[in-house]
């Protein structure tokens, strides 16, 4: 069981954009992808066939996994996430400090 995953709210923990919140977008192996955060300026050439016009985009990066912590918003802050085994043995993922489940 992941213990974070698609959609879910995040808080960036190290980097330039320390302190932001978003919620991940896409997820790769150690790399995720989160709206609004890590915003970087691409040059691209255009291409008159396809009628795509060149210029400097503004699209989001990846952020490693190890820069960012699932938020608790009971908290207002970053929390660690443990994995917790119910008694019909569903695996839910719960909040360390409180111990609340995520998974509603």
């Amino acid at each position: 069981m992941q213990k974070i995953k698609k959609d879910d709210e995040i808080i960036v923990i190290a980097g330039k954009d320390k302190g932001k919140r978003g919620s991940i977008t896409k997820m790769l192996e150690e790399r995720v992808f989160v709206s609004g955060i890590n915003m970087v300026k691409k040059h691209t050439k255009g291409n008159p066939q396809m009628g795509q016009p060149g210029g400097i985009i503004e699209k989001e990066a990846s952020i490693h996994i190890s820069n960012i912590a699932i938020y608790n918003g009971s908290d207002n802050k970053a929390d660690r996430v443990g994995i917790k085994t119910l008694e019909d043995g569903k695996k839910v993922r719960i909040f360390k400090s409180t111990g609340e489940e995520i998974d509603g």
